[in-house]
């Protein structure tokens, strides 16, 4: 988040108390700035007095604490069949696989849900990702659903940090039309004037997509590079060896801010 909050969990340093902070304390920091100033040195006592600490308000001095911002994310996992074909759905599967551990156990408030598409798109249960295998692989890549599945997902957490990370090793070559799929390869304009506009769906609602490409081609490149200006949100280049550890990075390290 891009503002200061007011508690969370306490951090290992301290400074000093502003009004308005929450009165975390550090008592053994405020002892210590008490005893740094001349009145409160052992020659400003007389002898044989009980000794006597005088404290002043820049004296106290209160815990650091990160602010712990409540997240929503959506993993939108490609599933068509040149996923399997590039070898690249097993990474995606263990990405999600690991997504799914880590915010349970480190991260109990926020919520993931995973969503497959290919020629359509369907949310997938967390619990049942260790069993996806080819069987389900179908044509087409239709991001266009995926995106508004996902942003619907998402409209069900208000005041979370929401959204969306596509992992996807092609262009879009699939969009609902009329309420049916319309699949095209190479991809129609209109697949993707389509996604874009739920993109632009999606930037509108404060969701930010952050892409993950399998695949250096130039038609993938262009169309995230659009994708990413009209949201603002990144895009990076993985291969199946490495998409893992970039995914879970970059998830926890938007996870905590320093409140000075």
């Amino acid at each position: 988040i891009d503002r200061a909050g007011r508690g969370g969990e306490a951090g290992e340093g301290s400074k000093p108390y502003e009004f308005g902070d929450p009165l975390a304390i550090d008592l053994r920091a405020t002892l210590d700035e008490a005893l740094r100033r001349p009145e409160n040195g052992p020659g400003r006592r007389p002898a044989g007095d009980r000794p006597v600490l005088r404290l002043a308000a820049s004296d106290f001095q209160v815990r650091r604490t990160e602010e712990l911002t409540r997240s929503a994310t959506v993993l939108l996992v490609d599933m068509s069949r040149s996923m399997l074909l590039r070898g690249c759905f097993l990474a995606a599967k263990k990405v999600a696989v690991a997504l799914d551990t880590l915010i349970r156990t480190q991260f109990p408030r926020d919520r993931l849900a995973v969503v497959g598409f290919a020629y359509y798109a369907r949310e997938i249960r967390p619990e049942t990702l260790a069993e996806l295998s080819w069987h389900g692989f179908e044509y087409g890549t239709n991001l266009e659903h995926g995106l508004a599945l996902a942003r619907r997902i998402l409209a069900r957490e208000p005041g979370a940090n929401r959204s969306i990370i596509v992992v996807t090793d092609g262009e879009p070559t699939a969009h609902l039309e009329g309420g049916q799929v319309e699949f095209s390869y190479p991809p129609t304009r209109r697949t993707i004037e389509a996604t874009l506009r739920e993109v632009l769906r999606c930037t509108r609602e404060g969701i930010t997509i952050n892409t993950f490409m399998l695949e250096r081609s130039r038609a993938l490149a262009e169309f995230v590079a659009e994708m990413t200006r009209l949201n603002r949100g990144r895009a990076f280049y993985a291969s199946p060896e490495t998409l893992g550890e970039y995914v879970l990075v970059d998830f926890v390290s938007r996870r905590t801010r320093k409140v000075s």
